[in-house]
């Protein structure tokens, strides 16, 4: 009888350590048929923060829907580059690069916002914009860049405007008196996002690891695909590697890989809510 109540009392508390998380996390690497939504600042900023992870995503047969707010149409120190110019060719490289990694050009929503200029759009607009997708797509997962838990994270605007507008627009989804013609004109429901992987995170901050070792060179090869972003290419813009340039380049990006533990990691800030003040 005693061994009888001993085993009911460690289910229940494995039940309860279970529910906070404590014993173990289900993996998303692990999950298929799920929906995630991810929100990058620039054409890249997910790919080098979550890349290897979204192609581990995208080859379980999850759907990945990437959300950008900018068209990244200044960084350019060619004189002859316009902004228009640079617009159409950054595009252009970003499907390409995501294609690599699995996710169709017919997944990638632009927002279409001026590079460097997020934070002088409209604020109550950019975050329906966002709140609208997040209601429209109900994502099992979400992931942003890191708004920071207790701090204000960047200083470059872009990255602070994208982090904290998409944090701002997973709260304002869960009420429907925020933004409520989406459902009265639109019938779309609240939604509360119920898994956050925030990526940049800090190294203090982070606390949940993805072993990318069997597709970091695909993270590579979808990294080269934004020619225009270095050197020689920003610069003097050309829509090509030379061959030497292209294999120095892989080289840099396999120096510069996250590990733990001996793998090959991206890192993230887990959350399923934010704090409360």
């Amino acid at each position: 009888m005693m061994g009888k109540k001993r085993v009911l009392v460690l289910v229940v508390l494995a039940s309860f350590f279970a529910g906070s998380g404590v014993l173990a996390q289900e993996r998303i690497e692990t999950w298929r048929g799920k929906t995630v939504l991810v929100f990058t600042p620039h054409p890249d900023d997910e790919l080098f923060g979550a890349g290897g992870t979204l192609a581990l995503l995208a080859r379980n047969g999850n759907r990945i829907i990437v959300v950008i707010y900018t068209n990244d149409n200044k960084g350019s120190f060619d004189l002859e580059m316009t902004s228009e110019r640079l617009a159409r060719i950054r595009k252009s490289e970003e499907e390409a690069a995501l294609a690599v990694l699995g996710i169709p050009k017919e997944n990638i929503i632009w927002l279409g916002y001026p590079d460097g200029e997020l934070e002088y759009a409209e604020p109550k607009m950019l975050c329906g914009q966002a709140t609208k997708i997040i209601r429209q797509y109900r994502p099992d997962l979400l992931l942003s860049i890191d708004p920071g838990e207790w701090y204000d994270r960047w200083h470059k605007s872009d990255h602070r405007m994208a982090a904290f507008n998409t944090a701002d627009a997973v709260r304002a989804a869960e009420f429907h008196l925020y933004y409520p013609d989406h459902l009265l004109v639109d019938g779309l429901k609240p939604y509360r996002v119920p898994l956050m992987l925030f990526y940049y995170t800090t190294e203090s901050e982070a606390n949940y690891w993805v072993d990318i070792g069997e597709v970091y060179e695909k993270k590579i090869e979808a990294v080269t695909k934004h020619v225009s972003q270095f050197e020689p290419s920003i610069n003097k813009y050309r829509p090509d590697w030379d061959a030497a340039d292209l294999e120095r380049f892989k080289q840099w990006l396999r120096t510069r890989a996250e590990t733990r533990e001996g793998k090959i990691v991206e890192s993230f800030r887990r959350a399923t809510g934010f704090n409360p003040k």
